[in-house]
């Protein structure tokens, strides 16, 4: 008979315990996997963007930073960032207002508060190709309630080309974005106004503080770290924003909605331009990493 292999050690605890090496064994099997699928689709991507890879070629020959040098010239990739940047500028800030607005009156005890928050928060459950499907037909000059309600309050028929219109377009996917993520923002500040400590805020009312005096010096620094990754999330999930555009325009009339996810979908899934779509994902990629990590630091999250 083979003799029993000990798995503890005199003082009881596992053999392994204090060996070095240990925990990285432990790790490295899930650190290998985050590689395998993070790391080496955007080091391809990488690989790819120095070659000429384009409709049914399968083999690209080396053309260096050529890809490159056309992003830095090409009007249509600026453009379509700057609609996303707008987008994100004026959706992100009226989301979060509305969001602690609605946190704020949710805060305290309301009738049939469980309902209208059940209700309120229902806009973020549908999928934003729904979402986006949904408010095309309410925005349809023809058939949809939109006008209809705007010319009752007008008093006389109102019709608005919302999806035709360049200018309506951008308030129509504003309209959407907002409709669809305030509930996101107010989930989350709703569950952090809630841990605010209460014995803080009965001590500043009987101290006599306003309730803007209150907001400003005790709940809304006991929620800043809160509102802040609340706000990076739905700026990192706006910057990307395709499927509601997409659903409401198609990035039209003409481009004039086209956000940089939707180019990118053009460009490389259209028009099979693999390496130059491959050179504004490593570029962005890039971008956005640099930004995500100074916010964190500044933050003081990821130390």
């Amino acid at each position: 008979m083979t003799a029993d292999i000990p798995t503890t050690t005199t003082n009881g605890r596992p053999f392994w315990a204090g060996r070095r090496g240990t925990g990285l064994s432990f790790v490295a099997p899930a650190v290998f996997i985050m590689l395998l699928v993070g790391l080496f689709p955007f080091l391809w991507s990488i690989a790819v963007s120095f070659q000429d890879l384009a409709g049914s070629k399968q083999d690209g020959n080396w053309i260096g930073l050529a890809n490159y040098q056309k992003l830095l010239t090409d009007a249509r990739v600026w453009a379509a960032l700057g609609r996303t940047l707008l987008l994100l500028a004026v959706a992100l800030p009226l989301e979060l207002v509305l969001g602690l607005l609605l946190a704020l009156h949710f805060q305290q005890d309301r009738p049939l508060k469980r309902l209208f928050v059940a209700l309120i928060v229902l806009p973020a459950m549908v999928s934003p190709m729904v979402a986006g499907s949904m408010w095309r037909l309410m925005l349809d000059h023809k058939f949809g309630p939109f006008n209809q309600i705007i010319g009752w309050i007008m008093g006389e028929p109102v019709v608005l080309l919302w999806i035709i219109k360049p200018y309506l377009a951008f308030w129509a996917i504003l309209i959407t974005e907002v409709w669809q993520w305030t509930p996101f923002m107010f989930i989350i500040l709703l569950a952090a106004l809630a841990n605010v400590d209460k014995e803080q805020l009965e001590a500043a009312e009987i101290d006599g503080a306003g309730r803007f005096r209150i907001f400003f010096r005790i709940v809304l620094p006991a929620i800043t770290p809160v509102l802040g990754i609340a706000v990076l999330i739905r700026a990192l999930d706006l910057f990307r924003i395709f499927d509601a555009v997409w659903q409401l325009t198609r990035g039209g009339p003409g481009n004039k909605t086209e956000t940089i996810s939707i180019f990118m979908y053009v460009r490389g899934f259209q028009s099979f331009e693999t390496s130059y779509t491959a050179a504004l994902v490593a570029v962005l990629l890039i971008a956005l990493s640099l930004v995500v990590t100074v916010l964190l630091r500044r933050m003081e999250i990821a130390r």
